[in-house]
């Protein structure tokens, strides 16, 4: 006997990991100068299933996807929804921060290395 009820759940599968994420682990990977055979290597995929999650065709299981950001030295975190925005300023602000200490530039808020720092209240100057 058949039964023509409806699942109130619906399952949701990605057609591929996001292209967003997709350039991340790529960038990742390329900052360290590793090739897609390196980071197979330390992940234990071969090749050919590192450059398939990176073109979108090869959608990683979790625990696949979790061993690549940790070799890389990121990691997979739960936000609401709600400080989604939030975090994403953050880390925006961050990398443009790393950006202009590489471009020379320094943040106003920097502490200066070269200055001598104060020894115990009472020492600030104005």
């Amino acid at each position: 006997m058949k039964r023509d009820i409806k699942s109130p759940i619906k399952p949701v599968r990605l057609n591929g990991l996001p292209e967003e994420t997709r350039g991340e682990l790529k960038e990742a990977r390329l900052k360290r100068g590793w090739s897609q055979a390196e980071l197979g290597r330390r992940v234990s995929l071969p090749q050919m299933h590192i450059s398939g999650i990176e073109s979108g065709k090869i959608v990683p299981r979790f625990d696949t996807l979790l061993d690549l950001v940790r070799v890389l030295d990121f990691d997979l975190l739960m936000v609401p929804r709600a400080l989604v925005p939030a975090v994403q300023a953050l880390v925006r602000d961050q990398r443009n921060q790393d950006q202009r200490r590489e471009d020379g530039e320094r943040s106003l808020y920097a502490a200066d290395d070269d200055e001598p720092k104060a020894k115990g209240p009472g020492h600030d100057e104005v």
